[in-house]
């Protein structure tokens, strides 16, 4: 910084006690200490550099004036500090030798620096007046476009990201728009696709996947039991192949929403239906790798007692701290080496889902209120998915996913993984199998999706599945959002 410019009174600043403590603080600013200070005298005029500089200042401060054999060094000769500044020195173990060499050292600096600078300016000028010369669409040095944000093509690419992230098409109203969601495992119930019969494509949707899974996946559905479909072995793919006997109905009903669908999202094995949606797998693909996946969670969740929880959170709760100690105590009171109790779901910002060994979570249930939270739900799973227990079923599914045909998504896909978009190149095996282990971040997903400048308009979004739980998500997440929200009944 200019010393010229750094005030207009140095009689005001060089007495004012925030200064001087400011230079003789602790820890020392020696470079700010030679701008208070340091006054770089012309030969000619014998003038400070600061404006406004009083003779008064340069008389108590600064000893000599013009002195022609001056070279801008630090010496007792040049300069007398106040006795105040040298008292507060030696009560800090400071000596005035060393307080001015380090100011000669910082004012060194700051010469070099300025010199570097005058270099650059002076080879930027250069290369603007090469240019200026040389190329015949440059008439002046003014239109060379020193920043990025100076480029046209900068400037485009700017604006487009700051629109909508759910306006596939910019022309079109976004309230004439779609957003797409399905459910995952948990939201299944006896009885589920008996709506869905009438329209065209269903029964033979249902066909196709019970000849691949080996049962008649219809029967299980709409009769039961109830204990077999919650097994996950048979719940992730009722859930998948119904939210997709869903997009059937979907297409007859509300057409529209199918061609205007700006974005997509599914929940946990729900990701694998919007991938299919998104035209990412094809129906069988998505089948046989949704079997392979519940099969191989099923045997990681048999590895160890586990499951899932859901705990519902105020503004002072200390769920972090709650998770640790329920480690520390699996590990020292229950023998558990290398505990996992960790958050599985984000679901949104007062309630979360975490997951790990049963008595991390029994001792989390027993002493909620220890740790500030309102209340905890177990949930009705056979494992803690979405956690490093289920790493056993990383190698299976990815596998299996390396051998089947990927396409780039026809509309974005938001993943359960990042909570964002994936990109047209994305691999998508890898990350489909690094969600078993990592949390699904839907109320990330959800501020991804909706997320919009103030007063544009929302989309269309429509849950396609069994149960509503995704919209009721939406609600606590979106309330704005929810206004626009249509569940498709199976």
């Amino acid at each position: 910084m200019s010393a010229g410019i750094f005030y207009k009174s140095t009689r005001y600043c060089l007495y004012q006690r925030s200064v001087l403590a400011n230079v003789t603080g602790t820890v020392f600013n020696w470079a700010r200490c030679a701008a208070y200070l340091h006054c770089n005298h012309s030969k000619d005029s014998g003038r400070c550099r600061f404006i406004s500089c009083p003779r008064s200042v340069e008389r108590k401060y600064f000893s000599s004036h013009g002195d022609d054999n001056s070279n801008g060094d630090f010496s007792e000769s040049r300069y007398k500090l106040p006795r105040r500044l040298v008292k507060r020195l030696q009560r800090q173990g400071i000596t005035e030798d060393e307080f001015l060499s380090k100011l000669q050292a910082a004012e060194e600096e700051s010469h070099t620096r300025q010199k570097e600078w005058n270099a650059d300016q002076e080879l930027n000028s250069t290369v603007k007046e090469y240019l200026v010369n040389k190329l015949p669409h440059y008439s002046e040095a003014s239109d060379i476009p020193e920043f990025p944000s100076d480029m046209p093509k900068y400037r485009i690419w700017k604006n487009k990201g700051k629109r909508d992230n759910t306006e596939a098409n910019y022309g079109v109203d976004p309230s004439v728009t779609s957003v797409v969601l399905f459910p995952g495992q948990g939201s299944q119930f006896v009885g589920m696709g008996k709506n869905l019969l009438q329209y065209p494509g269903v029964n033979e949707l249902y066909e196709e996947a019970s000849h691949i899974l080996g049962y008649d996946l219809l029967k299980l559905c709409l009769e039961g039991p109830k204990s077999d479909l919650d097994k996950t072995i048979y719940c992730q793919p009722s859930v998948m192949i119904t939210s997709l006997a869903a997009v059937e109905r979907l297409r007859e009903e509300h057409p529209n929403a199918i061609e205007n669908c700006v974005g997509t999202a599914g929940f946990s094995v729900g990701e694998f239906a919007a991938l299919v949606f998104a035209g990412v797998l094809n129906f069988p693909d998505a089948v046989a790798a949704v079997n392979i996946r519940a099969k191989a969670m099923q045997v990681a969740s048999e590895k160890h007692a586990s499951g899932m929880m859901t705990v519902f959170l105020a503004h002072d709760s200390k769920l972090k701290e709650a998770m640790a100690m329920a480690k520390e105590y699996c590990e020292e009171r229950r023998g558990i080496r290398r505990p996992i109790c960790m958050v599985a779901n984000y679901l949104f910002p007062e309630c979360k889902v975490i997951a790990g060994h049963a008595a991390a979570l029994e001792f989390i249930s027993t002493n909620y209120k220890e740790f500030g939270l309102l209340r905890t739900k177990r949930l009705p799973v056979s494992g803690a998915f979405h956690t490093q227990l289920m790493k056993f079923a990383i190698n299976p599914l990815e596998d299996t996913l390396r051998k089947i045909q990927i396409n780039k998504p026809k509309i974005p896909v938001y993943s359960n993984l990042t909570g964002q978009k994936y990109h047209v190149k994305a691999n998508f095996a890898h990350k489909l199998a690094q969600q078993l282990v990592k949390p699904v971040k839907w109320e990330q997903t959800m501020h991804a999706i909706y997320e919009r400048n103030q007063g544009t308009a929302f989309p269309q979004t429509f849950e396609l599945g069994p149960s509503k739980q995704m919209g009721t998500l939406l609600k606590q997440v979106n309330m704005r959002a929810f206004k626009s929200y249509y569940n498709i009944e199976v």
